[in-house]
């Protein structure tokens, strides 16, 4: 890992998805489109939670949280993509392009977890209703979430780290839109094996960690579930737990086809394309499967709009 490092590069050129200046035009309007209904619903999440009482549970806490999430590290790298439509040059800095890989990496991780410690929320709701005021208090929920926010920034700082290490080649265009890591691995002179091991292990870890606690949670909660006399009790808890189930299968999924690979099937085209929904896409979804799939989310909605607009 010796030869120094990229410090000699002061921009690198990204070279997006399409040369074509009217095509461009019009994937930022789409792009621009999809980030104002991703801050739009985002926000719209946080606000109803924060001011609605009904909503004080542990579940709608990790929910707004997961919205704050979806905010950071959709603004890490939607942004920058939107400038980039309207300019020839495609530029961003040395320091400008690790930060952006330094913050979305760090948020995205952090989501992973959530997700799961979300899973382990529905799992005491549903296997241990009697316990769960206790299990799931809110002395219990910060730290859990305050855990996940370290999670993210340790395995953020351990892979960008080992990445400003490594030595640049003569190129500095990225055969991408933004600063992920991969596309980055093809610029490096000196021997990435140690760097692809470590993203390997690490995100491996963290897949495998989180998926683990998925899916040993649902499990219990099917159990329990085909245990239930009710139809009424068997349909709230499958409608409880449907909103999050669309949401792991969408953000994981991704991140297992993005990282989990070997480095002969790397496409980066193809890349472009998964990186989008990942990066992109799934942040505006989240608040709407959680808007429209759930009763109680909708009903605070409706309550906000009615006292705006009264207000007015």
């Amino acid at each position: 890992m010796t030869g120094g490092n990229c410090t000699e590069v002061e921009e690198f050129i990204f070279l997006g998805f399409t040369d074509h200046v009217t095509l461009q035009r019009v994937l930022f309007v789409i792009f621009l489109l999809i980030y104002v209904l991703t801050i739009l619903g985002n926000i719209g999440i946080i606000v109803v939670v924060k001011n609605d009482s009904h909503l004080e549970t542990p579940m709608y806490f990790l929910l707004s949280n997961l919205s704050f999430l979806d905010l950071c590290y959709s603004s890490a790298v939607t942004p920058k993509m939107l400038m980039n439509f309207l300019v020839k040059k495609k530029v961003i800095s040395y320091t400008g392009c690790f930060l952006q890989q330094y913050f979305y990496c760090c948020f995205a991780t952090t989501e992973c977890y959530l997700v799961a410690v979300m899973a382990y929320d529905r799992y005491v709701a549903i296997c241990k209703p009697l316990k769960y005021t206790t299990v799931m208090s809110r002395t219990v929920c910060i730290p859990l979430v305050v855990f996940c926010y370290i999670a993210g920034l340790l395995n953020s700082s351990i892979q960008v780290g080992f990445r400003l290490r490594l030595a640049c080649c003569n190129s500095n265009v990225i055969n991408h839109f933004f600063c992920d890591g991969p596309p980055l691995t093809h610029l490096y002179c000196s021997d990435i094996q140690l760097v692809q091991i470590l993203l390997f292990a690490f995100v491996g870890f963290n897949e495998i960690a989180t998926t683990s606690l998925v899916v040993i949670s649902y499990c219990c909660i099917i159990v329990t579930v085909l245990q239930m006399r009710s139809l009424e009790s068997i349909y709230k808890a499958f409608s409880t737990c449907s909103s999050h189930l669309i949401v792991v299968s969408t953000f994981y999924g991704t991140v297992l086809f993005m990282y989990l690979r070997p480095s002969s099937s790397y496409s980066l085209e193809q890349d472009k394309i998964v990186s989008v929904f990942y990066a992109v896409i799934i942040p505006m979804l989240n608040p709407m499967i959680y808007s429209l799939r759930n009763k109680e989310v909708r009903k605070a909605m409706k309550k906000t709009f009615q006292r705006i607009a009264t207000s007015k």
